[in-house]
């Protein structure tokens, strides 16, 4: 029987990525992503790797939704082998001028939505004594850097909850680990560079350079192919049934510092 994996924000950039990866490697798909071409986009993948699938447009700040979104994929698979809470926003804005609605929207897309999928699936792992549970933080959920306080906040609650999750996961041989790149070049970051322009006074260039890789030891953005190995390490890799309750580092050095 094919295992599923679920991964949240998986229609572009990392996540995306992490699809095909897990495609590859003969899983069922469970997507989710906003992009207009989203669907057309998991059918090409599901199609190509000869894989069943679902497709959601769910608003992650919708704990209701989230929920209702996880008792679908239950009801289609019987049991979520991998979920990946991997869908991320990002709001920047010194600490005084940061809006509580952005908190909060942060919160609710990283932290939030990660916890309704987990308690949802949870049960069902548990039933089937195995699950892998891989949470997309940061290395802004090791360490801090300005104007991105609710982004920070968020990521490194999401690493408390993925410790949390994997001390009650372990006697039932469910894993919970969190990966933490660095900068890598998806339409996220992308959109970051004329914020950070305009912060920094700083051009196109400068921003990439003195802020996205100033801290990278090697002087490049992670790919998201990168990340995506990253991920399948820790779901589908011999090493994988004994990691847990961790932070896998991605990030060019960064956190070396």
């Amino acid at each position: 029987m094919k295992k599923t994996a679920m991964i949240t924000g998986s229609t572009s950039g990392i996540g995306l990525a992490i699809a095909k990866s897990f495609a590859d490697r003969g899983y069922n798909l469970i997507f989710h992503g906003l992009e207009e071409e989203g669907a057309t986009i998991a059918k090409e993948v599901a199609t190509a790797a000869q894989v069943d699938y679902l497709h959601f447009t769910t608003d992650l700040r919708n704990a209701d939704e989230v929920k209702a979104m996880a008792e679908s994929c239950l009801g289609a698979f019987e049991n979520i082998d991998v979920l990946v809470n991997n869908a991320g926003i990002q709001f920047v804005r010194p600490v005084e001028d940061m809006p509580l609605e952005k908190w909060n929207e942060l919160f609710a897309v990283h932290v939030n939505a990660a916890f309704v999928l987990v308690k949802a699936l949870l049960p069902a792992m548990k039933k089937k004594q195995m699950g892998r549970i891989i949470n997309m933080a940061s290395a802004h959920g090791l360490i801090a850097s300005p104007y991105k306080s609710a982004y920070i906040a968020a990521k490194h609650a999401l690493i408390g909850l993925t410790k949390a999750v994997a001390t009650e996961g372990a006697p039932y041989r469910i894993t919970s680990n969190a990966v933490c790149p660095g900068y890598v070049l998806t339409p996220l970051v992308e959109a970051q560079i004329p914020a950070q322009m305009q912060v920094h006074q700083l051009s196109k260039k400068e921003v990439i350079e003195q802020v996205f890789l100033k801290d990278h030891l090697i002087k490049d953005f992670v790919t998201p192919q990168a990340v995506a190995a990253a991920v399948l390490f820790l779901a589908d890799s011999e090493a994988a049934p004994f990691i847990t309750g961790t932070t896998l580092s991605i990030d060019a050095g960064w956190t070396a510092h």
